[in-house]
């Protein structure tokens, strides 16, 4: 069988150590490769597709284009308009998220049980995964900060379809934007490294889906200890990954000692 994740570009990607370090745990003569695909190639590379896969991982900028040519988009994935998995099934090819799952699973394992209020900064695919996170730590109030209003305001209305309150913020770092019990950044970590004059308010949790390099000038500067890297949701939204096509659970720790590696 075979497996891959898809991008442009994609030769950062650290998916084939991780997606391998579990094949082989799991005793499975597996491949796993990264390949180059933007999104006027996806839908051919889809339609070509044969029995041989098992599944694909999709990163930037297919997240959101792959929706409309999948036969099926699992609930969570519908809700948050991005798939970052997808699934062979006896009915055709079936999207999921499991980007909602790796940042639950990042936020407990660095300590983190729950918490009331958020920040997430930036309003892409995967500040909508963040909504669907924050929501199920149990956010009931979320403060989105963006460059563009209209983007703000989408992200809003995601938060709405989980019972979350969310108000529309410029992305102007302020202090009072880092008090939150738990503060999101999907912004690449050089702009998110304007915000780091700020951090001395911050009390709660960082997810920062930065990773390369690591720590990252906020994480670095993040006055808690329980944070949360880029590669911890690498991590876990790939061992949901794993489980979803191999039907096995995945071996985490193989998994991670790869990573740490990498």
């Amino acid at each position: 069988m075979r497996a891959a994740v898809l991008g442009s570009p994609i030769a950062h990607s650290l998916s084939p150590v991780i997606h391998r370090a579990a094949y082989q745990a799991l005793g499975l003569d597996w491949s796993y490769e990264a390949l180059d695909v933007n999104s006027i190639q996806l839908p051919k590379f889809l339609a070509d597709m044969d029995e041989s896969w098992a599944g694909l991982s999709l990163t930037m900028p297919l997240k959101e284009t792959v929706i409309e040519h999948l036969d099926e988009v699992d609930e969570l994935a519908r809700r948050v308009r991005a798939v970052n998995t997808v699934i062979p099934t006896g009915r055709g090819l079936l999207g999921v998220n499991t980007d909602v799952y790796g940042m639950v699973q990042a936020l407990n394992a660095a300590g983190l049980q729950g918490c009331a209020t958020a920040t997430i900064l930036g309003a892409g695919a995967t500040a909508r995964s963040a909504v669907a996170a924050a929501a199920a730590m149990g956010v009931t109030s979320i403060t989105v900060c963006a460059r563009r209003l209209a983007a703000a305001l989408d992200l809003c209305a995601v938060a709405a379809e989980f019972g979350v309150t969310a108000n529309p913020r410029d992305l102007e770092p302020a202090a009072d934007l880092l008090t939150a019990d738990l503060v999101i950044s999907t912004l690449p970590g050089d702009i998110a490294a304007h915000w780091v004059p700020f951090v001395g308010a911050g009390a709660g949790a960082l997810q920062d889906v930065s990773y390369h390099p690591w720590p990252s000038p906020l994480a670095g500067a993040w006055p808690t200890k329980v944070i949360a890297s880029g590669r911890d949701l690498l991590l876990w939204q790939a061992a949901e990954q794993v489980h979803l096509m191999t039907g096995q659970d995945a071996p985490v720790l193989q998994m991670r000692a790869a990573l740490d590696a990498a």
